[in-house]
Formats: C-alpha cells, structure tokens, sequence
C-alpha cells in the first residue's frame, strides 16, 4: 500500500500522527514543509507516491494552501486533508472548496483524525479502481446483449471500406459508432469528417457537402472545399440522412456511384475517395414510400445495416454509463468526480430516458455542477427524473374512478367532471403533487411545481424535435430567446 504523507513543521504533530497510523497498519512518510514534498513528488514513480497527503497550512517554505494547488494541478485525484487551527478556519473552507478532501482542526481529536485518513483512504482506492476501469473502458460501452451485437457488427467490419447505415432514437450513440468504424478501419490514418444534414439549411448543404467555386453564388469570395474533398482517404459521416432535402439526394447518388461530384459553380470534376456511414433516427423505407426518401439511394446507402438500441432497451448499462459521464464531467470542469448512491442509481435505471445516452450525460453534468454533496442521493437528481416518470415499456397505471364533483365556489367555473372509465389526466396528478407538497408545509410550491412542468414540457419538445430549439420553441408557441433563457434557468443544458 502506498504511504501516507504527512506534512507539518511540528514535530511533535507529525510523531503523534506517524504512531497512530502505524498502530492501524497504515504506512506513513514525513516532511517539514511544501519544498520537501514538492521535491518528492517530482522524483516518486506511481508505485512510490502518496496514497493521502495531510498538510498543515502555515509552514516555512510555502503554505498549505499553495500545496494543495500545485499537487492539485498534476495529481487532481488525489485526496488532500488540511489541518489548520481554528483561527485559519477560513482558510480551510476556501481549501475544501478549491479541492481538498476534508479540513482537520487543530487541535484535533486523535481517533476522529485517523477515522478521517481511513475515509480518505477508502475514497482513493475506489478512484484508482475506478480510474483503472475507465482507462480499460473502450470508446464505447455496454454489457447488454443489444449493445453486444453493436460491438460484434464493428468487429465483422473492422476490415472493410462497405458503406454503413446506422439506424436508431435520437441520442443513442450513433456518431459514437460511426466513429468506432472509422477508428477500426483502414481507413482509421484518414480524416473522420462528421456532418448532420438535418442541422444546416437547405440552401447552404450542398455547399458543405460538395464545396463551392469563387464567386459561385453571392458572399461567396473565394473557392471552398466541401466535406467530401476534406474526408478524401477517409471517412464521410452523414447524420439524419432521413433529412437531406431530395433533389440533394440524386447529388449524393452520383457521388456514391462513381466518387465524383462538382463543387457548386464549379465545371469540372472533383474526385474524393470516401468511405460514407450514414445515420438516421427515422424509417427509411416509410420515407420511401411516402416519396420522400429515393429508393435507389436507399438501396446505396443500405449495404450494411447497424442497429443502436435505444437506452431504455439496455437498462443494465446505465449504471456504468452514469459513473463513467460523472468521470468525464468532472474532468471537463475541473473538479473532484461525485459518486453516485445506490437508490439514486434505481431512480436512474427506472426512468424511460426518452433523450437516450445523451440525455443521462446531459444528467450526468447538471449533477456534477448542482449537485450539493460529493455523494449523489435521489433527491439530488433533476425534475424530470421523478418517481412518477414511470418507464416508457412500463403497463400504465390503471386509475380510480373519479368521485363526484364537489359542489361549485360561488364566482368559480365549475371543472368539469372526467368522464367514468376514462384516465383523470395531468391535470389530476399535478393537483394532488400540489396537495402533497402544501400538506407537508412546503412554502415554495409555485416555483417547485412550475420548474418541473416547465422543463418536462421543454424536455418533450426538444425530444420531438430532435434537439432543435428553434423548431421546439415554434411548437410551444414561444420565442427562440424565450426557449434560450428557460434552458438555462432550469439546469437543462
């Protein structure tokens, strides 16, 4: 086991931690100030570094806080224990709050401080375990069955240039796959070059795809490559195919058929050697027989098929899924990863995760930012993950008659009574999550019940819509900025 480092110009501190750790078994190295460690750090390999690193923070020779920084900096999971006198307890909270792992006052009860280093302890040996896992982990992950297959199919075309056609809900992984092509490809020396046909307006995707010459078209200054010249000896990423507007699809036809196009304005051939994946959320051969979708691209595009389950198919990976984007979302913003507690993970694996994969990463990182503890509870998640957002699979809830109308208020329209055998709706639900609450002697009821219809019903749209806010805002009927500022206020980036 490696050591713990016990930093402190008092001796007689660090002689009364040294014999305590060594009575629990637990190895310990000393140093009289930030220097000395600093030094040592420089010149330790893995194996001979700190497990724990308990620091005083007035020292000669460069303070606590200092320390924490710039260990901090090169080992950020490392669990750092501040010890301070009392009068240096603002200090300790800034600490605590810029990283450490917990302050210890001085002076200090000896079996609370080594209680202490264990918990430490304990926390640093779950992250090297966790560390080893996601250093193991591929670029994608999943145990379920489903996923399996996804894996199997990746490995069946590891050696071949065939085009692909990824299918499955929005949110569940498909550039993640198309990338994995690319990467176990022959192709993997090449450029990967990812477009999503359904994000750029019409008028200006052909020019994206296939370039354009100087002076092609208005504002165009000077002669541009599209993403097929910048994927040549690579691989073409076309995402929501199911959208591309039609008369581009015959362009993409042509392209698929012998690799040569013309840049927009241009008169001659431009030849791109491309290996195009395809992906889509949508029913391609409905989109065929509704005339939307050419059927002989179809069949070009259709080589071979993938299909990505959606999330709530491969309910076992959330789990690892939710810890391995607590990692990633720590490590973004710089801060110590949270843990996750086994009742919050139920709450996670129960619900319908209409989003996929990306609506539990966009969870994932509310959590890492709003979350107030390091250990994540139930009551910590967002709104939308709520006991009564039951499973999409899941059997409806079967309802009660409703009794009969109470008589009406004087001044007040009656509401109208549900009729018998016919579900009570919302409108019933939130009425009784609103009775609960005042019964319970709640005083913020109006904000707590409006932020949760507000981003469920954001949250639908932007499912609908596929991410798009503009087209979620026009179906709600309320503005882009208005949209823009909700998402915001409500933690739903």
């Amino acid at each position: 086991m490696k050591p713990i480092w016990i930093v402190d110009d008092d001796q007689s501190i660090r002689f009364v931690l040294e014999k305590a750790l060594l009575r629990e078994e637990l190895p310990t190295r000393s140093f009289t100030n930030a220097r000395e460690v600093l030094a040592a750090l420089e010149s330790a390999n893995d194996d001979q570094g700190p497990q724990i690193l308990v620091s005083d923070i007035r020292m000669p020779g460069g303070n606590g806080l200092d320390l924490l920084s710039k260990v901090k900096e090169k080992h950020p999971g490392l669990p750092v224990i501040i010890m301070t006198a009392f009068s240096d307890l603002d200090s300790a909270v800034s600490a605590f709050q810029g990283g450490a792992f917990e302050y210890l006052p001085k002076p200090f009860d000896l079996p609370k401080a080594i209680e202490l280093i264990r918990r430490a302890v304990e926390e640093s040996q779950r992250e090297e375990v966790a560390e080893e896992r996601m250093q193991a982990a591929p670029e994608m992950l999943g145990q379920a069955p489903a996923m399996q297959d996804v894996f199997r199919g990746i490995g069946r075309l590891s050696q071949s240039n065939v085009t692909v056609l990824i299918t499955g809900e929005s949110g569940s992984g498909k550039e993640l796959v198309a990338r994995a092509l690319h990467k176990h490809s022959p192709r993997a020396s090449g450029p990967f070059v990812a477009i999503n046909t359904a994000a750029i307006p019409k008028d200006l995707l052909e020019s994206e795809l296939f370039g354009h010459e100087r002076g092609a078209f208005t504002g165009a200054q000077a002669m541009r490559r599209g993403r097929f010249e910048q994927a040549d000896g690579g691989t073409l990423f076309l995402d929501e195919i199911g959208d591309m507007p039609f008369d581009l699809q015959t362009r993409l036809l042509r392209v698929l058929s012998d690799g040569h196009f013309y840049r927009v304005g241009g008169h001659n051939a431009v030849r791109a050697n491309v290996r195009v994946i395809a992906a889509t959320h949508q029913d391609l051969e409905q989109r065929v027989k509704d005339g939307a979708f050419r059927e002989d691209l179809f069949h070009r595009l259709n080589v071979i098929r993938l299909r990505l389950p959606a999330l709530r198919e491969r309910r076992e990976d959330i789990a690892m899924l939710a810890r391995h984007f607590l990692q990633q979302s720590a490590k973004q913003l710089g801060v110590e990863p949270k843990r996750i507690s086994d009742a919050a993970l139920a709450r996670l694996t129960g619900f319908a995760f209409p989003g996929n994969v990306r609506q539990l990463e966009n969870i994932c990182h509310w959590l890492t930012v709003m979350a107030p503890a390091q250990l994540i509870e139930p009551k910590d998640l967002p709104p939308e993950v709520s006991p009564a957002a039951a499973p999409a699979d899941a059997e409806p809830a079967r309802v009660a008659a409703p009794a009969a109308p109470a008589a009406p208020v004087a001044g007040v329209a009656a509401v109208p009574p549900v009729a018998a055998g016919t579900e009570p709706g919302w409108e019933a639900a939130l009425e009784a999550e609103a009775a609960a609450l005042l019964q319970a002697g709640r005083h913020d009821v109006w904000d707590v019940l409006c932020r949760r219809f507000e981003s469920r019903l954001i949250l639908t749209a932007l499912a609908h819509t596929r991410g798009r806010r503009i087209e979620a805002a026009q179906k709600l009927g309320i503005g882009r900025n208005t949209i823009t500022r909700k998402i915001q206020e409500l933690g739903l980036e």
